[in-house]
């Protein structure tokens, strides 16, 4: 499971070959769920804090994170993305 950014304590990964829709993962303690790309739904659940924090980098790096998508379909490496400050 790569990882492609940190912070606050939160770990964004994606799966190899993972299944569609383009999504990534995030893990904050015990916590995690799964983050559509294109349109920010949430599967699973994650403090308020931690969600309003991911939806924002979400928005702030859509289009690096559909380029992992991508590379993770096609078991490459994935490019970091920079974290939220």
């Amino acid at each position: 499971m790569p990882v492609v950014s940190r912070f606050f304590g939160i770990v964004v990964f994606m799966h190899w070959r993972d299944h569609r829709p383009a999504h990534f993962h995030a893990r904050y303690g015990d916590e995690e769920v799964a983050i559509d790309i294109s349109t920010g739904a949430v599967t699973g659940s994650m403090s308020r804090r931690a969600l309003v924090l991911l939806e924002e980098w979400r928005q702030l790096h859509e289009q690096e994170l559909l380029v992992n998508w991508r590379l993770a379909e096609q078991r490459r490496q994935l490019i970091p993305i920079p974290s939220l400050e």
